[in-house]
């Protein structure tokens, strides 16, 4: 009876075993000891900080300022979600990590520039800094993700070197719209209305001005989906009045929110973005 109930444990252990190998071998990555596997266009490292992942870019050689200064330099880019950044940021990445300029994202969900988005946006600051990266990076965000760097640059700016975007949504009236960014905000569309120029990051350009950081976007004309003049156009307006640098726009003509390989390969953002991360 008893060698009866020992085979009996044995062979669920063996299944027991076999179950989670199977586990593993479906969803590689899922190991207590592994980190979540990300795509990334460009070899780097996958992290978790909390509850959010992040990846972090390492540039091909150290970088030393004129001062002797060894913070390293970063380009801090958004949105990262799982399928973010993709391909097409293939060309830029190469370019800056040829410069000695590291990347690095975090997932901050659909947070659209709210406080919750901003505070998962620490956690990354604080981690590269514990890296021994510069404490002021260059923000970039493609699309949504400019909602985000502008309303964590907006917070902090005195912690950011300069600001870029490629096609960036910088109003929260404009995209996702206040229905839908409400949600974000723990507010009802009503109360986000009633506090707009509380939150909405175009209209919060006030600090960033005050401390004189440059801000670039590419953006082109016939955007439908983030139209130029409620956005990267009404941040520049915004910024001149609030007495910031004068904001450097290219606009491509005949271009709206879609994979143009110009927005991807501006020599014109990469020479802003090396130039003010260095």
């Amino acid at each position: 009876m008893i060698m009866q109930q020992r085979v009996i444990a044995s062979s669920i252990l063996s299944v027991s075993f076999l179950a989670v190998a199977c586990v593993l071998s479906v969803f590689p990555g899922r190991g207590l000891a592994q980190e979540p596997a990300k795509k990334l266009p460009i070899e780097g490292q996958t992290i978790v900080l909390g509850q959010s992942v992040a990846f972090v870019i390492p540039a091909a050689a150290e970088f030393r300022g004129a001062d002797g200064s060894t913070a390293k330099p970063w380009v801090w880019y958004a949105p990262t979600l799982p399928n973010l950044p993709g391909p097409e940021e293939r060309w830029m990445f190469e370019r800056f990590v040829q410069a000695g300029i590291a990347i690095a994202g975090i997932d901050a969900g659909e947070s659209y520039g709210s406080p919750n988005g901003n505070r998962v946006f620490d956690r990354l600051h604080a981690e590269m800094i514990r890296r021994g990266y510069s404490k002021t990076p260059v923000m970039l965000g493609r699309s949504r993700g400019g909602l985000q760097t502008l309303s964590w640059a907006a917070d902090h700016p005195d912690q950011v070197a300069a600001w870029a975007g490629i096609y960036p949504v910088c109003n929260l009236a404009s995209y996702p719209g206040l229905d839908r960014a409400a949600g974000a905000y723990e507010l009802s569309s009503e109360q986000l209305k009633d506090r707009l120029k509380e939150f909405n990051p175009v209209d919060r350009m006030g600090r960033l001005a005050q401390a004189k950081v440059p801000l670039f976007a590419i953006h082109g004309d016939v955007d439908t989906v983030v139209p130029l003049e409620l956005n990267s156009g009404l941040l520049k307006e915004t910024y001149a009045a609030v007495r910031g640098p004068a904001m450097e726009l290219v606009v491509p003509p005949g271009q709206g929110h879609n994979m143009w390989e110009g927005f991807f390969q501006s020599k014109e953002l990469v020479d802003f973005v090396v130039r003010q991360a260095r």
